[in-house]
């Protein structure tokens, strides 16, 4: 088959997929899928970002109003939990990015602008200037602890700063993109998941396995979480640091992925009989590397694209694509293994970004990228 006739009905297949589960769905906020079906979720779980994010990158694609009106839905069902403030973490990026950034974007929304800029401040005034650090999470024995997936979340930050031509947004994220590449990030590419801090010194104290096997090994969802959030980085600063980080990250990802290119969920497992895949890993990469094959030249581009379009077609292959009687787009995701959460089930951010991949494929951009603004 083709590339391009792959490509086609991929993509076609997806978008079938989202507006049908759009109908029991609708404006509410899936997370890992059982039985056919996505678990829906409270809006102020992090990956309430996500399906607004799809319905987004759709109606871009094919201007279908009713996904347009609840994607709009969803951001409405957000306030709550932006104006309420408790319930908000380090996952704003992840959730407004996808929901106020992208409105505004495609339709030039001034409330979406503001909710974005609200988010954005919220994410700044996370940032513990000692460790040069956005805190993770609200829990009280965690304020000193950063997190890979936090790269994914400055994007909000970049975007505030050159919406409103302050860089003091900006600033915050690139003094934490590069404690993540000088803390999270290995030399041979692979991550850390949890770093600890002391929240007033700034001192390093140590890892944590976080979601991964153990503090060394090499979870695969961080890898990719690093591999992408390092390229945007780059994309926003052009500061080589990042682009050297994410290739590291691309290089460490590919040349450990077992044969059908879904890697199992930690690199570094002691055993693999019986282990579980992370679909959503793959996915994060794909999308990642194809930014990366856009930002360098010559052979390496060539491998991040190539690798980036293999990884694809594996992911839309029987073994992997959600078929007739379920809702998701990909099968095969793990959550969180040691939280014992989603353990070989589809999840809502793998699927988003698939149809991330796929949309820049046909020559869309991401919500996180420079060029995606004010389009």
């Amino acid at each position: 088959m083709s590339t391009e006739k792959w490509l086609d009905e991929a993509w076609n297949l997806a978008i079938h997929k989202v507006k049908t589960a759009s109908l029991r769905i609708g404006s509410q906020f899936p997370h890992g899928s059982h039985d056919g079906q996505y678990q829906l979720m409270k809006p102020d779980y992090w990956t309430a970002g996500f399906w607004p994010g799809m319905l987004w990158l759709a109606y871009r694609d094919n201007r279908d109003e009713e996904l347009r009106r609840l994607a709009e839905e969803c951001e409405l069902r957000l306030d709550p939990v932006l104006y309420g403030f408790h319930e908000l973490s380090h996952d704003t990026g992840f959730m407004w990015t996808l929901t106020a950034v992208a409105d505004y974007t495609i339709t030039g929304s001034s409330a979406s602008r503001d909710r974005a800029l609200i988010a954005a401040s919220h994410l700044a005034g996370r940032f513990n200037l000692q460790g040069r650090f956005i805190r993770a999470w609200n829990n009280p024995e965690r304020t000193g602890w950063a997190i890979i997936d936090c790269l994914m979340n400055l994007p909000l930050l970049y975007w505030a700063s050159a919406e409103t031509a302050d860089p003091r947004f900006a600033q915050i994220a690139k003094a934490h993109a590069e404690m993540a590449v000088k803390h999270l990030i290995r030399e041979d590419g692979s991550a850390y998941h949890v770093v600890m801090f002391d929240p007033a010194t700034g001192e390093k104290e140590g890892y944590l396995g976080g979601q991964g096997y153990a503090a060394e090994s090499a979870w695969a969802r961080g890898a990719s979480w690093g591999l992408y959030g390092a390229a945007l980085s780059y994309q926003h600063t052009g500061d080589p640091l990042f682009l050297d980080a994410a290739e590291r990250a691309a290089d460490f990802f590919l040349n450990h992925l077992p044969e059908d290119l879904v890697p199992y969920w930690d690199f570094r497992l002691p055993a693999t009989d019986g282990a579980p895949r992370d679909s959503s890993a793959s996915a994060i990469a794909a999308t990642g590397l194809l930014d990366l094959a856009a930002l360098t030249a010559g052979g390496a581009s060539d491998r991040y694209r190539n690798g980036a379009m293999a990884i694809l077609q594996s992911l839309s292959s029987a073994a992997y694509a959600g078929g007739d009687g379920e809702e998701a787009l990909l099968l095969h995701g793990t959550g969180n293994l040691p939280g014992n959460q989603n353990i070989d089930k589809p999840l809502i951010y793998g699927d988003y970004y698939y149809l991330e991949a796929l949309s820049k494929l046909r020559g869309g951009s991401s919500f996180w990228a420079p060029n995606a603004w004010r389009q």
